[in-house]
C-alpha cells in the first residue's frame, strides 16, 4: 500500500464531489462513512435518502472516480446506503388483536455475473457445522462431473477458503479486474486473500455487501458453469442481502443431526424461501463417527435428523457425510479429500451430493432468477 493512501487522503479527494442539490460536498455534509482501506483497495459508503438513491448513481460513480485518481489506489467500491424515513403512522392491527401481517422481503434488483451460468449458495443457520468444508468439496465434486466450477468465500468476517484450499498470496489485477486464485482446477476468491489472516475485519453490513459485490462483479470469473458461494453462517443482514441481491439458482443447507443445529438450519431454509431462492436440499454433516482403529460406528450428534427434517420440509435430502479424521486432516492441510483422494469413500459421498445438485440445475427444477447485470 502506498504511504499516500490514507483515510485522510480519501476524504480529501471526496471533498471534490458535490453533495446533492449543490449543498457543499459529500464529506463536509457528513454523507461519507465507513472508509476502509484493504491494501490498495478502498471501500466506503455514502448515506442518501432512500427515494433519491437511483438518481444519485452519477454521484456515486464520481466519488469512485475521485478516489481512484489517488496514487496507489488499485480499485474502489462505493455503496449508496439508503436512509428510510420513518412511517407517518403505525400500521393498524386487525380487530381480532392479531399482529399485522409481515411483508415478505421479496427479491430486489440482482447481481448476475457475466459468463457464470449458475450461482448457488451453501449456507447454515449457525457456525461450526462444517459448511465451508462442504462448500469446497461440493465445488470439487461438481468439477469432477466435468463442470467448470468456482467458489466465493462470502464470510468476510471469518474467511476460511485460503486455508481449506491451501492458497496464499494476493490476487493479481489485470485490466482493472481481480484475477481469482486457483487450486485443484477451481477458481477461488476470498477476503482472506486481501486481508492478513490475523487481522479482524470490523465492518458494518453496507461495507460487507460492497466488498461482496466487488468480489462478484469485478473478478474475472468467466467462464464458469457453477459458482458456489460459501455463505456466512446465520440469517443476519449480510446473509439476507446476499440472498436478495445475488441472482442465485438455489441454496444448499448444511446441518448436523442434533436438534439445536436443525432449529437454526430450519431458519436458514425459511430465509431462502422468503426471498424466493429455491432450496436444492439439505446435507447432514458429521452424520456419524467411524472409529479409525476399530471401525465402530458412533452417532455422536444423533443420526438422520437432517434427513427427517428434509422430509418434513419437503426438500431433497442430498446426503450424509461422516465425522471422520481423514476429512479433518486433509482440510487442515489445504488438501480437500475430494481432490486428493477422488476414488476414496468420502469423495464418493461428496460427488453423490454434487450429482444431485447438478441434476437439479440441469433439469430446471429450480426457477431462474431475473438476470440484471450490474456494469
Amino acid at each position: 500500500m502506498s504511504r499516500a493512501l490514507t483515510k485522510d487522503a480519501v476524504l480529501d479527494a471526496l471533498r471534490a464531489v458535490p453533495a446533492p442539490a449543490g449543498q457543499g460536498n459529500i464529506v463536509d455534509q457528513g454523507l461519507v462513512s465507513e472508509v476502509v482501506l484493504a491494501n490498495a483497495k478502498v471501500y466506503f459508503s455514502i448515506t442518501v435518502a432512500a427515494d433519491k438513491a437511483s438518481s444519485l448513481e452519477p454521484m456515486r460513480k464520481a466519488a469512485e472516480a475521485a478516489v481512484k485518481a489517488i496514487p496507489g489506489v488499485e480499485s474502489v467500491n462505493a455503496a449508496l446506503t439508503a436512509e428510510r424515513a420513518p412511517s407517518r403512522a403505525p400500521q393498524a392491527r386487525p380487530a381480532t388483536g392479531a399482529p399485522p401481517p409481515q411483508q415478505k422481503p421479496g427479491r430486489r434488483e440482482q447481481i448476475a455475473v457475466p459468463g457464470v451460468a449458475s450461482i448457488i449458495a451453501v449456507a447454515s443457520g449457525k457456525g461450526g457445522v462444517g459448511k465451508s468444508t462442504t462448500a469446497v468439496n461440493l465445488a470439487l465434486g461438481l468439477k469432477a462431473l466435468g463442470l467448470k466450477a468456482g467458489i466465493l468465500d462470502a464470510d468476510v468476517y471469518g474467511p476460511s477458503l485460503p486455508r481449506l484450499m491451501g492458497l496464499t498470496g494476493r490476487p493479481q489485477v489485470k485490466d482493472n479486474r481481480l484475477q481469482p486464485m486457483q487450486a485443484y482446477g477451481i477458481k477461488v476468491m476470498s477476503m482472506g486473500f486481501l486481508v492478513d489472516e490475523g487481522t479482524p475485519v470490523v465492518w458494518r453490513a453496507p461495507m460487507v455487501m460492497s466488498a461482496l459485490t466487488q468480489m462478484l462483479r469485478e473478478v474475472d470469473w468467466a467462464p464458469l458453469d457453477v459458482l458456489v458461494v460459501d455463505m456466512p453462517p446465520g440469517t443476519g443482514d449480510a446473509q439476507l442481502t446476499m440472498a436478495q441481491q445475488v441472482a442465485m439458482k438455489g441454496a444448499v443447507i448444511v446441518s448436523t443431526p442434533q436438534d439445536l443445529a436443525l432449529i437454526d438450519a430450519r431458519k436458514g431454509l425459511n430465509m431462502f424461501r422468503q426471498v424466493e431462492v429455491p432450496v436444492l436440499g439439505i446435507v447432514e454433516n458429521m452424520s456419524y463417527f467411524l472409529c479409525p482403529s476399530c471401525g465402530t460406528r458412533s452417532d455422536i450428534f444423533g443420526h438422520g435428523g437432517a434427513e427427517l427434517e428434509a422430509r418434513k420440509l419437503n426438500v431433497p435430502f442430498l446426503g450424509a457425510v461422516p465425522l471422520h479424521m481423514r476429512i479433518r486432516e486433509t482440510s487442515d492441510r489445504g488438501e480437500p479429500v475430494t481432490a486428493i483422494e477422488p476414488d476414496g469413500p468420502h469423495a464418493m459421498i461428496y460427488r453423490g451430493i454434487a450429482e444431485k445438485v447438478a441434476a437439479a440445475l440441469a433439469v430446471g427444477t429450480t426457477r431462474a432468477a431475473p438476470r440484471i447485470v450490474v456494469e
